[in-house]
């Protein structure tokens, strides 16, 4: 019983020291941008478009319910699609600036 009991505790710690165990160093990936962010999302935005086209050509939404998922995503695309122009605007107006002054 107590070899059972045993086995049992070793088996528990060991799983949970996989479970919890954090190496010294940990990659997080390229940090992200608000740029790189907008553009997943109108990614993300453009692919549930073309599902919900899909789907209501199948006969799986209504016309009222296809009307107003369409009109609110198009509606998020738009505004994603500013966003993206505004950063890159401002981005090519500060580097436009950083030439003229390095020029100067």
């Amino acid at each position: 019983m107590t070899l059972v009991l045993l086995a049992c505790l070793f088996v528990t710690f060991g799983a949970l020291v996989y479970v919890f165990y954090l190496p010294g160093q940990l990659y997080l990936g390229e940090p992200k941008t608000r740029i790189s962010y907008l553009r997943e999302r109108r990614e993300v935005v453009y692919d549930n478009l073309r599902d919900l086209n899909f789907e209501y050509n199948a006969g799986k939404f209504p016309e009222a319910d296809y009307r107003a998922m369409k009109a609110s995503l198009e509606e998020e695309a738009a505004a994603v699609l500013a966003e993206i122009a505004h950063l890159e605007a401002a981005a090519e107006g500060a580097a436009a600036g950083r030439k003229k002054g390095a020029g100067s």
